[in-house]
């Protein structure tokens, strides 16, 4: 998080990789064992990924795929905010294909609340004092899960897909988060990156 310029061992710029590129190719990963348990049990499955409010403060095109790994154009804060808006395009997209092959399978995105763990170890000293300021606001470890937790356990939500939660409520997010050519782009973009990163 605000983490300062950096790229992965694939030469993708680490907030991008590590927020959604990493949570896109393990669900792609497990999505066929997951298919394959919610049709032999009958158990509904439930994909979760953590995204934030974050995701309001990116890029002004909201996901600069030309510049993704670009230094002269990085921005510590938008970087992260890209990465927040990637999990919610991405859980948005992911239930749409769900939906469209029939499997018992939903995706949906949470913003957990501001919580107090060591992601802010790369903020500067004007979001320290913030912190300091607003320590009401903040959540403690099992507060933050709640949310995480209610999306993906909860039995009202059965069969509820391609929502954003926060505070344990439906909630809509940004405009960009919204868009279906973008989580499609994002979707078929994020696909070549991780088959790029495959190739030996």
């Amino acid at each position: 998080m605000f983490c300062p310029y950096q790229l992965s061992e694939d030469g993708i710029e680490m907030q991008f990789a590590t927020n959604h590129l990493g949570h896109f190719y393990l669900t792609n990963l497990l999505l066929e064992k997951m298919k394959d348990t919610a049709k032999s049990t009958g158990i509904e499955g439930r994909i979760v990924n953590l995204s934030s409010v974050a995701h309001l403060h990116t890029y002004e095109e909201g996901i600069i795929f030309d510049q993704i790994n670009e230094k002269s154009s990085y921005d510590d804060k938008k970087a992260y905010g890209q990465s927040k808006l990637a999990n919610i395009l991405h859980a948005n997209e992911l239930s749409q294909h769900l939906q469209a092959e029939g499997v018992n399978i939903t995706a949906n995105s949470v913003h957990p609340g501001l919580i107090m763990t060591n992601l802010f170890k790369y903020s500067g000293f004007l979001m320290k004092i913030v912190k300091l300021v607003t320590c009401m606001l903040w959540k403690n470890i099992p507060q933050g899960a709640a949310t995480t937790c209610y999306a993906a356990l909860h039995p009202s939500l059965k069969g509820v897909s391609g929502k954003y939660f926060v505070d344990c409520n439906e909630f809509e997010p940004s405009r960009f988060a919204r868009n279906k050519i973008l989580a499609k782009e994002l979707w078929d973009f994020s696909y070549k990156l991780v088959n790029a990163a495959e190739k030996p």
